[in-house]
């Protein structure tokens, strides 16, 4: 394979693996042991998978799809099925099942890699609603339970291609050789908030390149290790393998959401890809210790908080913080924060969250306690990094300055625009959405993001809405719901909110309480209930609430303050149709479904909108 700068996904992977032959590159955990796997034999089962592909008929350009839990097979599948010259569809194993038939059609993938078994039955309705010609080859990551025609193991996959591999020992690297800069890697279909999924397409040069600029800016290299636990059919974690893998870091796999806590202790690591959500819960979980702590402990603690966020906010503000500030915090921190930085391991250099908004005053808490959290900013359709926070200069509330390579601009309306090699293809056989999205002006093609937002005179960028959630009033006035949400988002038993007031007279909220730290505060005022209905429903919790929302959004607009407000005794989620297996609320969906709890909170007159 070529040597220098790496121009496809599979000249990136050769180089990696021939850098660390014999050295650990990956790491999963397996009977209460963490094993290592070397770049040798990392190289070998690709290699192996690869041909094991071509066996099977697949062919430059072919589709093959993969449907699996985050785990190191799958990356070797993604590899494998780019060494094999075809492009991976990957699908969320959240994904909803009408979704995932309208996935394997519209992308017309030969093949199908499945995680499990368990998997497998889940997707079963979809793959009956194809038609014979459609039904892709299923390839199972364990032992199928039951004999079909259509499925076989990864393991017999990779027997086969090791038996093509003995008998054509030059094949591989005329497959992986065949891919080229422009063509295509994935097609990786966005979930969106409405309507069917759209087929992102993403070249060799899209990924490699947005791969290559980000891992430079962060100044990672082989001394680093890190944890992966988000979903690798989203293009954010799988990106950011490939920056792990160019630069040498080692990569372990959590085994799965659930356990990261436990995992993160064990491994230790100096680099961890998050969602904003994942601190959301770690402060939620910390406040719920502080709240069953001695009365002294409860006042040490909070102190801690205070003194910590007030010196972050010196620091991000560039300005002196006081010795006998600096003085009190350095005591706090051996009482408080110590305790904090064991939990992420020891040893964490910097955390670094994208997918959504971090709110500001979640970051100055962190950092006041010595975890440095970078915010960044990125779409699929811009594979996905754009912008982010550097290590050195990280900038609280902002998504950082634009990665080297990418061009940020901010139109008329407010919208970001993006160029750069990072920039999708375009939408997979939809020519008016890709219009829509790529327009032309006389100094190139740019991306219409769809966020709204601004950037200073140093190039940092802050969002301040979507373009298309921004709401309206009856009184015309307009509202950026997700600061907001932000806002109140930092509640301490806050898990989920949502701002609402489209053609109404006022804002209000949807807020999904934190019911285990709720069901303690309760038993505090002598509510002895455990019914979430109940408790979404007492007056006196309300009357919390609402409290809290007012002092938390004390400095707003008077049109922007919300008047009321409405418990939710269900958390937002996937399978309630809530969210997007990215995590990002179906406003719409939510608003239809508690119409009736919406319609409570405005008068009558106002309901008929």
């Amino acid at each position: 394979m070529a040597t220098g700068e790496p121009r496809t996904i599979n000249e990136l992977f050769s180089q990696a693996v021939d850098r660390r032959v014999g050295k650990a590159v990956m790491s999963y955990k397996r009977d209460k042991k963490w094993l290592d796997i070397t770049g040798e034999q990392l190289n070998e089962r690709v290699r192996s998978l690869a041909l094991g592909l071509h066996q099977l008929g697949v062919r430059f350009g072919d589709r093959v799809a993969l449907l699996a839990e985050s785990c190191p097979e799958w990356s070797m599948t993604d590899y494998g099925i780019l060494s094999a010259g075809a492009v991976n569809v990957p699908i969320y194993p959240t994904q909803a099942v009408d979704q995932v038939a309208f996935i394997l059609r519209n992308s017309g993938a030969r093949i199908l890699f499945v995680g499990s078994n368990k998997l497998l039955r889940r997707i079963q309705p979809a793959l009956d609603s194809l038609k014979k010609q459609e039904r892709p080859q299923i390839i199972l990551f364990e032992p199928a339970r039951e004999t079909a025609d259509n499925v076989i193991t990864l393991d017999s996959l990779v027997k086969r291609g090791a038996e093509e591999l003995s008998k054509h020992p030059k094949l591989y690297e005329e497959l992986a050789g065949q891919a080229t800069p422009e063509d295509i890697a994935t097609i990786i279909y966005t979930s969106g908030t409405t309507g069917e999924p759209k087929g992102v397409v993403l070249t060799h040069r899209n990924l490699v390149s947005n791969a290559q600029q980000s891992g430079k800016v962060f100044d990672i290299s082989d001394r680093d290790v890190a944890l992966s636990f988000l979903p690798l059919s989203h293009v954010f974690e799988r990106t950011v393998l490939y920056i792990y893998l160019s630069f040498g870091v080692q990569i372990c796999y959590a085994r799965g959401v659930e356990t990261v806590a436990e995992d993160i202790k064990e491994v230790r690591p100096t680099i961890v890809t998050a969602v904003p959500r994942l601190f959301e819960r770690i402060y939620a979980t910390i406040n719920k210790r502080a709240a069953e702590a001695t009365p002294m402990q409860q006042k040490i603690f909070h102190r801690a908080v205070e003194v910590g966020r007030e010196v972050a906010i010196l620091k991000d503000q560039r300005k002196s913080v006081p010795w006998r500030l600096s003085l009190e915090l350095k005591l706090l921190d051996k009482l408080v924060f110590t305790k904090w930085r064991a939990a992420v391991g020891g040893r964490i250099r910097f955390f670094v969250a994208g997918g959504a908004a971090l709110s500001p005053e979640l970051a100055y808490i962190f950092a006041g306690a010595g975890i440095t959290i970078l915010q960044g900013y990125g779409l699929t359709e811009t594979s996905p990094v754009v912008s982010f926070n550097r290590p050195m200069d990280n900038r609280v509330g902002t998504i950082g300055p634009a990665i080297p390579g990418v061009r940020v601009r901010i139109a008329e309306d407010g919208e970001i625009l993006v160029q750069g090699d990072n920039v999708m293809q375009g939408y997979y056989e939809l020519p008016e959405e890709t219009e829509r999205a790529l327009q032309r002006y006389e100094d190139g093609v740019w991306f219409h993001t769809g966020d709204i937002g601004t950037m200073d005179q140093d190039g940092y960028i802050r969002i301040t809405d979507r373009k298309k959630d921004l709401i309206k009033t009856s009184l015309g006035k307009y509202i950026a719901p997700q600061p907001i949400e932000n806002m109140i988002r930092t509640i301490p038993m806050v898990e989920q909110a949502i701002v609402i007031g489209n053609a109404r007279k006022f804002a209000a909220a949807l807020i999904v309480p934190a019911f285990d730290s709720l069901r303690a505060y309760a038993k505090s005022l002598n509510i002895e209930t455990k019914d979430y209905k109940d408790l979404a429903r007492h007056p006196r919790i309300i009357e919390y609430f609402k409290k809290k929302v007012d002092e938390v959004t004390r400095e707003l607009a008077p049109h922007e303050k919300i008047k009321k407000i409405a418990l939710l005794d269900q958390e937002f989620s996937v399978e309630g149709g809530e969210l997007t297996p990215t995590l990002k609320v179906r406003r719409k969906f939510v608003e239809d479904k508690h119409r009736e709890v919406i319609n409570s909170l405005y008068p009558k007159f106002e309901t008929e909108v």
